[in-house]
């Protein structure tokens, strides 16, 4: 059976929340995030400030020297709970195979759905008018046979757009795209692509299994796989939690080993409070370290015990600091950010194997 895969990623989504609770907001470039002065980073940006170059992850004081102009407000992620929780309800008249990548997107399994809509196109056209006349939001959706396609389909046509891959479709349209679009494709690995002569999706599916795997690890089989329109992952309404943690960015760069180990029992702590809200039986802890030039070291510890409360938390913490960060009870350099995650070693998922097989040709239309 072809699956009907749906992608919904709702457009510049704590912005428009902003900018439709508030309407002096709106067509204004707004950044959600820290104060333009502080070492915070920005949450998200409306369109309008994205002209300027503001993305999110970057710096707020980044931000502010791209767009002067910009309205700089703190995140309200209860609000933006609450609008999502309802989008969730209304992915759920549709289907129960809703799987939520955060806040603002999720895949959906149309295949078979609770209001025996025969075109997933049309699943999708509901779906996002039903969430414009409830959150007065707008919504951009991509329609194909799987995950891999639906999701890249999404970014077509952003925002406020839907694009849908007919089976039919999908090899011209792999091969058309720029392997910069694809999942997994990062700075560095499009860097080695481009020296390889890998551009677009043709470029990469000319390339042997052998070669991929032999210049990029184990992800050789997921880009082999993708640019040939194969992903089997299911869409998985309850996604298993891979890891948990907390982390600090600070109002300026710490040296002093006393300050930064208070830091850390701070976090620590806060991990702790997550733990309570969200238990998970981590037996992975990482120190997460940015520094001052946004470089970045991880260290992790596995044992055969999960990690429960903060004590232990910072005492193994503690132990990374010593062991890989400070020299003589000081930072080897000035340190910006502090994390603690916890993470589990067999928590991967064996639904998330990709299959590389024969594809058929032929596919009933379905959309």
């Amino acid at each position: 059976m072809v699956r009907k895969i749906l992608h919904v990623d709702m457009d510049a989504f704590y912005a428009s929340v902003e900018q439709r609770d508030n309407p002096s907001y709106r067509g204004k470039p707004l950044i959600v995030g820290g104060p333009p002065d502080s070492r915070g980073v920005v949450c998200a940006a409306s369109y309008e400030a994205r002209k300027f170059g503001v993305r999110s992850a970057m710096p707020c004081s980044q931000a502010a020297r791209l767009c002067p102009s910009g309205i700089f407000v703190t995140p309200r992620f209860e609000a933006y709970r609450k609008v999502s929780s309802k989008i969730r309800q209304i992915f759920l008249e549709y289907t129960d195979l809703v799987e939520m990548l955060s806040l603002d997107e999720a895949f959906l399994d149309v295949t078979q759905n609770k209001k025996n809509i025969p075109y997933a196109s049309q699943i999708a056209k509901e779906i996002r008018e039903r969430i414009y006349e409830e959150t007065q939001l707008t919504a951009s959706a991509g329609v194909s046979i799987n995950k891999f396609l639906a999701k890249i389909a999404t970014d077509q046509n952003k925002p406020n757009g839907m694009t849908i891959v007919r089976p039919e479709q999908a090899e011209k349209f792999i091969e058309s795209l720029d392997v910069s679009v694809f999942p997994g494709i990062g700075k560095v690995t499009l860097k080695k692509m481009h020296a390889l002569g890998i551009k677009k999706g043709k470029d990469l599916k000319e390339k042997s299994l052998e070669m991929l795997d032999q210049n990029f690890g184990k992800s050789g089989r997921w880009f082999y796989a993708v640019c040939r329109g194969l992903d089997d992952r299911p869409v998985e309404p309850f996604r298993e939690r891979k890891s948990l943690g907390a982390e600090s960015t600070f109002a300026k760069d710490l040296e002093n080993g006393p300050e930064i180990f208070r830091e850390l029992s701070d976090i620590a702590e806060e991990l702790e409070r997550r733990l309570l809200q969200k238990p998970f039986p981590g037996k992975t802890i990482t120190l997460k370290v940015k520094f001052s030039d946004f470089t970045q070291k991880t260290r992790s510890i596995t044992e055969d015990y999960s990690y429960l409360d903060k004590n232990e938390l910072y005492r193994i913490g503690s132990k990374l600091l010593e062991e890989f960060i400070l020299e003589s009870g000081k930072a080897i350099f000035p340190i910006r950010l502090l994390g603690l995650s916890l993470s589990h070693p067999e928590s991967t998922s064996k639904n998330s194997q990709i299959r590389i097989e024969e594809q058929e040709d032929l596919f009933p239309s379905l959309f």
